[in-house]
């Protein structure tokens, strides 16, 4: 597992593509394990694929033949090795079923994520992330007070060495200014299955409907409110027997799962931006 490494790539779609990709590796002996792809014709152009490839105690041997490559087909590729753990930043509020799964699950290594800090708005949760030996920064936020506290979360990510920031129901709007500091690079859950009932308490926008289904929706964030690309969405069945108080107790389980869900996928590179859709080799 030490010497697996995974390519991941996307460019203007042509033929000849996985010919080319997978020849680099045969031709420095390099074994491909799994091969994912997905050509785009209607929506993007674009192909994208993820190979998970060995065995090799470095890559840099195919540097200088995927430049090559790159420059032909205008190609945006990545090696990591499989073992790679990127390092997350998690954000929450006051509610902390997302957070607390996430953390057991990265604890239990079911994510292979490094965690090495939360940061909230509220101060609630900081006894859970010390369980955990964590970090965490409590940053209050105000109207006024709103770009002073997004600054020393950029700060936050430059020290950390930040790859993704998961919005853990963090019950702020982000500023654009944050978004495309961090675009494509910020994962929210959001408690509806969207784009039905944006906005606050979706819950009781659904109770007040009578709805028959309720779900979450796990996205990256843009500077559009709940608009962002979709990476992973579920429901749960629900009927005109449940308060409201049991619409969002159903709802958080629902919530938990899709955000791990969307949380190991990216992790494995699993998930590739495609204009305002995802691709996700799942």
């Amino acid at each position: 597992m030490s010497k697996d490494h995974i390519l991941t790539l996307s460019c203007p779609d042509k033929r000849g593509i996985v010919h080319a990709v997978t020849g680099v590796l045969a031709k420095h002996d390099l074994t491909v394990l799994d091969l994912q792809q997905f050509s785009d014709p209607d929506y993007s152009q674009k192909f994208f694929m993820r190979v998970h490839f060995g065995h090799a105690d470095q890559t840099s041997q195919l540097d200088q033949p995927f430049k090559e490559l790159a420059g032909d087909l205008n190609m945006d590729w990545n090696i990591v090795p499989k073992s790679h753990k990127p390092k997350v930043m998690i954000m929450c509020s006051k509610t902390g079923h997302c957070l607390n799964d996430i953390l057991f699950r990265q604890k239990t290594q079911q994510l292979n994520i490094d965690v090495p800090l939360i940061v909230s708005n509220h101060p609630d949760f900081e006894p859970l992330a010390k369980s955990y030996d964590i970090a965490f920064h409590h940053l209050p936020v105000t109207k006024d007070t709103k770009a002073e506290q997004e600054g020393r979360i950029l700060e936050l990510v430059k020290e950390h060495n930040i790859d993704l920031i998961v919005l853990a129901r963090y019950m702020q709007v982000l500023s654009p200014t944050l978004c495309s500091a961090m675009s494509g690079k910020i994962i929210n859950i959001h408690h509806s299955f969207l784009p039905s009932f944006k906005g606050a308490k979706p819950y009781h926008q659904a109770y007040d409907r009578g709805v028959k289904i309720i779900g979450a929706t796990a996205h990256f964030v843009t500077a559009d409110l709940d608009e962002g690309p979709i990476i992973e969405q579920r429901v749960s069945r629900v009927d005109h027997s449940m308060s409201s108080k049991e619409l969002v107790e159903e709802g958080s389980n629902v919530e938990s799962q899709v955000l791990a869900s969307a949380l190991k996928w990216w992790s494995e590179k699993r998930v590739f931006l495609n204009g305002q859709k995802t691709v996700v080799f799942n």
